[in-house]
């Protein structure tokens, strides 16, 4: 009876040893990703500060050739008779907002702006996009005369395009379609973020995703672990500034208990941090990642 009992022993720590490798692996695989993260990250950001020293080379490139251009109407406007100074200057003034908005085009065509000009002016079509990830696109077509108008337009009604309009579009153009650009891309990373967490997180949910037109008010309960029996935190996340894609207010609850132990208080605040600080979808990412468990490396 002993050799049997001896292959039996040395099945069984055969059986660890191998259990333990795999073990080890899993461990070195998830070691090797933390350590990929960092770098691709340092990599896109590298990417995107080579882009904006670009832009603003050519951004300042732009400036000095508007001053020269407005330096010579004003020059051609004093040795002009009087009346045709004032109806040469108006027409100088509309070809020069024509020629800064196909400058301010081509400046931007890397950054999610592009558009073509028109018979009366220049349609502006606004690219949206969120770490990445390229979603949808808005037109602007504008009219160049005296003053500048919008023809028509594809901005959603909750887009504050008329207060935007009336701040920026007379005095700056540059300016109205960055502001336009900011409030577009941020109502577009909100709403992929509400998408993702409906789409592939919903086994965490307690019951429906409540978010406003504009996004700018998500209100959700989870769980910690999906399926799991844990009772339910409740969230609720504003975002105040319309051109931001993170919350500015954060509050997390919790059901099912008058007083929480303190592991567990000390994960509601931790939720609260994370959710203030990172990507929606990739906070419940980091939950599925850890078995439910929060990812600590993710908080500030």
């Amino acid at each position: 009876m002993e050799p049997a009992n001896t292959l039996r022993q040395d099945g069984e720590s055969k059986g660890g040893i191998l259990a333990h490798l795999e073990k080890l692996e899993t461990q070195m695989n998830r070691s090797h990703k933390r350590f990929e993260e960092p770098q691709r990250a340092q990599a896109e950001a590298s990417t995107l500060r080579t882009r904006i020293h670009k832009l603003r080379l050519l951004r300042d490139k732009l400036r000095a050739e508007v001053k020269q251009r407005q330096a010579r109407i004003e020059a051609s406007a004093a040795s002009a008779e009087p009346d045709q100074t004032l109806e040469t200057s108006e027409q100088e003034v509309l070809e020069t907002k024509r020629e800064n908005l196909k400058a301010i085009l081509q400046a931007y065509r890397f950054t999610g702006l592009s558009g073509k000009l028109t018979s009366r002016g220049v349609c502006v079509c606004i690219h949206t996009a969120f770490e990445g990830n390229l979603l949808d696109s808005y037109f602007v077509d504008l009219v160049i005369q005296k003053p500048l108008w919008i023809h028509r337009h594809s901005v959603p009604v909750f887009i504050p395009l008329e207060e935007i309009a009336a701040k920026y579009l007379q005095i700056d153009v540059q300016h109205f379609l960055f502001s336009l650009c900011e409030h577009l891309n941020a109502y577009a990373g909100r709403k992929y973020q509400a998408d993702r967490l409906e789409s592939d997180f919903a086994a965490f949910l307690a019951g429906p995703l409540q978010r406003n037109s504009l996004c700018n008010l998500l209100s959700f309960t989870y769980k910690r672990e999906p399926g799991g029996q844990s009772f339910p935190f409740c969230a609720r996340l504003l975002y105040k500034d319309l051109t931001v894609t993170l919350p500015t207010d954060v509050t997390v609850t919790y059901q099912g208990m008058d007083a929480l132990p303190t592991s567990w208080e000390e994960q509601r605040v931790s939720h609260e941090n994370l959710f203030r600080t990172t990507s929606l979808h990739k906070v419940f990412t980091s939950f599925a990642g850890e078995g439910g468990k929060l990812d600590m490396s993710l908080l500030p």
